[in-house]
């Protein structure tokens, strides 16, 4: 059986830069190294940087951190965790991706925006996600999150919005939410005379993903799908693979891979994973299934 790990998965640049600037911090062994929250949504590799001294905290940790080192994520933050580390003398390292704090900036300016005229800041993300935490902030917690179009009635389409999305939702999926929210407000305005902006914000290098791996996913007889049971991007990428590939199937680990779904008929196994998903992982998962002497 050929085994073949995709070239296009793994880590984004995002993460690739908060994982490297965490490991410069730890090589000076003279600082411990806090991470708000989990560095990426992978178990395996927040393991292995614990290994190497790194330890996660919670918002509510911040203020026993007193002079010492706290890394914040790809995902970013709100400002009143930057203002809330600075009043307890926390030295911060932002590891915020560039592509999230350009959004976070737009954001905060359609807000100022939207507060001229008594309009509406809309974030199409998941509810509690850490990058939608951050997006939220910028708007001191006045934007309304849209999961989907079940949300959609709380908009006030008397009034004015802005849209933008969480960089890791699916381009499709907004196209849908932005048309069936014009769509409503031409229905409140008779002649059209709306003021309300849609503002594409996903990230490319995430979205470029589906049809790399929806082809992928086609030259392969199985597919093993690597990611964290916690990555929103894991979840979304896995259900790529499975609408081209019905067998495809998703492990965390090595623990995961069955026997049974690989029979005599497999000659091709396909292994490729999330953008929080370490390329050493794949490598593992290969290394387990040919121990399998199949």
């Amino acid at each position: 059986m050929k085994i073949t790990i995709d070239t296009h998965s793994g880590f984004c640049f995002g993460v690739v830069r908060a994982i490297e600037m965490a490991e410069n911090i730890l090589k000076n062994k003279q600082n411990d190294l806090y991470c708000l929250g989990e560095i990426v949504h992978n178990n395996e590799e927040v393991k292995r940087l614990v290994r190497e001294g790194m330890k996660t905290v919670s918002h509510s940790d911040i203020e026993n951190l007193s002079n010492q080192h706290l890394l914040i994520r790809a995902h970013g933050e709100p400002p009143e965790t930057y203002q809330l580390a600075q009043k307890h003398g926390v030295e911060i390292h932002d590891a915020t991706c560039p592509v999230v704090l350009k959004l976070q900036q737009r954001v905060k300016s359609g807000y100022l925006d939207m507060k001229i005229v008594d309009g509406q800041v809309l974030v199409f993300g998941k509810k509690g996600h850490a990058e939608v935490n951050g997006l939220v902030g910028q708007t001191d917690g006045n934007a309304i999150v849209i999961e989907s179009l079940k949300d959609i009635d709380k908009i006030n389409f008397s009034k004015p919005a802005r849209l933008f999305a969480q960089t890791t939702k699916s381009v499709e999926e907004f196209k849908e939410l932005e048309k069936e929210i014009i769509h409503r407000y031409s229905l409140q305005n008779s002649s059209n005379n709306f003021d309300f902006k849609a503002y594409d914000t996903i990230c490319r290098q995430v979205e470029n993903r589906t049809p790399q791996l929806q082809h992928f996913a086609s030259e392969h007889d199985v597919i093993l799908f690597v990611s964290g049971r916690d990555s929103s991007n894991g979840k979304y990428l896995f259900d790529v693979c499975k609408q081209i590939n019905p067998f495809t199937y998703f492990v965390e680990n090595e623990n995961g891979i069955n026997k049974e779904w690989f029979n005599l008929n497999v000659k091709s196994l396909g292994i490729c994973g999330a953008t929080s998903t370490p390329m050493w992982l794949m490598e593992n998962i290969a290394e387990a299934v040919k121990k399998l002497n199949l």
